[in-house]
């Protein structure tokens, strides 16, 4: 015992009043606050968290917290990384030299291994998934660039191993391929709903493997030459303010555009924003409705022209492919901004998505009556999900053959590699 705590010992001892209780910092607070953090900016984006929130979670003071961060930017950043490097550290032992196979192993369980590993460390950090996926867009210059050799380089590693097993395909297929089955992988984190981890890994091992025996049209098609600018204007301003909303939206983020900037592009001041919307959320509650409508719309239609389950599904994964190229902002804020809706508006529009992936999934059940209707419903998020992913590597370039690439992945993840084969041949 150290000697000032012998003594403080022996006078309580002399005195009968107790010793006071030292309390000591824990040696892994700066991990404590990282997590806290992780999480809160993943549930409710890095503008809507304050650094007195983290700290009172933490259970202490604001100052204490700037002595392991100097903002909370600091603190963003290094929970981006650190789950950008959970990632990559998934696949360390698998480092290959000198683009030899260094693992011993077949192609197929070297893949099989790898997703298992990213698919366990995606489990684990479940709740803090959404930081990467929808905030890395708040960091800047350098900070950005490190993030997206990261995941640049997780994205190779993974197509190396599918060439491996692929090796007829083209490198844009490998690339294509390795990118749907981290959407997929990914997707766990945009929603909560629960199931076993020993099932939720075999689940997505399976739709990753369905992805990786996509056998992917040729990409053979030249992206259609802008039209001309010509016809007429939209006189409605509020479906002007509508569109203008959320081209910012998704450029920039919800909490980076203001309503005068909303007014300018769309050629009228605040107070005339105000005249059509009451605030800037309820712009984006509107832009929430406007998506969700055009997807309950697509699936009645789908639904109405089909005769069968299959064919519906058939309907529905090429319509919703085409529309989400069409309006590639609106359905990226759809996805991206749900965290930043006003707790009135949130509920409402949380239902409206959940009954449309429950459309989905029943018709996922009906074509695969031995899964349990909640593994339906995460094979419709990852299917969902991989149309977004998979949109922006090919820059949501609408030709059909791309199109038809990306429809192929969906239909792989929601019916396995051989219903997804027969149903788009």
């Amino acid at each position: 015992m150290p000697e000032q705590a012998q003594v403080g010992a022996r006078t309580a001892a002399k005195t009968g009043t107790p010793t006071p209780t030292v309390r000591r910092r824990p040696k892994n607070r700066k991990a404590q606050i990282a997590t806290v953090a992780a999480e809160a900016f993943s549930e409710r984006g890095y503008h809507g968290v304050s650094i007195d929130e983290i700290a009172t979670a933490v259970g202490i003071s604001g100052p204490a917290l700037y002595r392991h961060f100097p903002n909370k930017y600091a603190l963003f950043h290094h929970a981006v990384v650190t789950l950008a490097d959970a990632l990559g550290g998934a696949l360390a032992e698998f480092d290959e030299q000198s683009g030899a196979n260094s693992t011993g192993l077949d192609a197929a369980e070297e893949l099989e291994r790898k997703l298992l590993a990213l698919i366990r460390t995606t489990i684990e950090n479940r709740r803090t998934g959404g930081l990467y996926r929808w905030e890395r867009r708040y960091l800047t210059g350098e900070d950005h660039s490190e993030i997206r050799s990261k995941m640049r380089a997780l994205n190779r590693h993974l197509a190396r191993t599918v060439a491996r097993l692929r090796p007829d395909l083209t490198d844009d297929d490998y690339v294509l391929l390795s990118s749907a089955m981290l959407s997929v992988i990914g997707s766990i984190t945009t929603h909560r709903v629960p199931l076993s981890n020993r099932r939720l890994q075999q689940l997505l091992l399976d739709a990753c493997t369905a992805v990786a025996a996509t056998d992917p049209v040729p990409d053979v098609d030249e992206p259609a030459p802008l039209p001309e600018p010509g016809g007429l204007s939209v006189a409605n301003k509020r479906e002007v303010l509508l569109h203008e909303a959320v081209l910012l939206f998704d450029a920039r983020g919800y909490h980076e555009v203001s309503i005068e900037e909303i007014g300018a592009a769309a050629g009228i001041n605040a107070s005339g924003v105000y005249r059509h919307f009451a605030s800037k959320a309820d712009l984006l509650a509107a832009a929430f409705h406007r998506a969700g409508d055009r997807v309950a719309m697509l699936i009645g239609e789908a639904l109405a022209d089909s005769t069968t389950s299959a064919q519906a599904l058939d309907v529905l994964t090429e319509a919703y492919v085409r529309m989400s190229f069409e309006n590639s902002e609106l359905m990226s804020v759809y996805f991206a901004e749900v965290g930043n809706l006003p707790a009135h508006h949130r509920s409402d529009l949380r239902n409206i998505q959940r009954l449309n992936i429950e459309e989905w999934a029943r018709l996922v059940g009906e074509l695969r009556p031995e899964l349990p209707a909640v593994e339906c419903r995460f094979l419709v998020h990852a299917a969902l999900n991989l149309v977004l992913d998979t949109g922006n590597l090919v820059h949501f370039l609408p030709t059909p053959s791309r199109q038809r690439r990306v429809q192929q992945l969906m239909l792989s993840v929601l019916l396995g590699d051989t219903g997804s084969q027969e149903a788009v041949g």
